[in-house]
């Protein structure tokens, strides 16, 4: 797949999907993509970005994954940072950190997540809060600096 039909796969598959601030979420995706980009990742982190949630939020399944043409690295880092149910943050930070690509996907991933402006449009403190820790906690658990401010 070429990465405007990742894109479009991706886009697609979280079609009527909102984030935790009503946003659309394919403006998240997006946001990741771009930021792989601008780290200096390759073309199969940029897709591994766009379809980083996909399978984690049920909006394409591992069967697709598993038959999608695309890299078996891309798929690997998809997998890598692929949330599992039970599991414990330093089982998922080893298993990003142990992915060949997995951790500058999810380092875009967090920069976005825990950016402040998109913070500040959750309406709700308490999650607001839980996640600023969530977000702090898994940086450090992947040996990554917490971003100024």
């Amino acid at each position: 797949m070429t990465l405007a039909e990742v894109e479009a796969t991706a886009r697609a598959a979280h079609e009527g999907q909102t984030d935790k601030a009503g946003r659309p979420y394919a403006e998240h995706l997006s946001a990741v993509a771009e930021g792989v980009r601008a780290r200096g990742g390759d073309a199969e982190q940029i897709a591994a970005a766009w379809l980083h949630d996909a399978v984690e939020d049920g909006a394409l399944s591992a069967a697709w994954l598993d038959g999608a043409a695309l890299s078996r690295r891309t798929k690997d880092i998809v997998r890598a940072v692929t949330k599992r149910a039970g599991e414990r943050p330093e089982e998922y930070a080893a298993r990003v950190l142990a992915t060949p690509g997995a951790l500058l996907v999810k380092e875009a991933d967090l920069a976005h997540n825990a950016d402040p402006a998109r913070l500040a449009r959750l309406e709700d403190g308490p999650t607001r809060t839980r996640l600023t820790e969530k977000y702090t906690r898994m940086r450090a658990l992947l040996g990554l600096r917490q971003p100024p401010g």
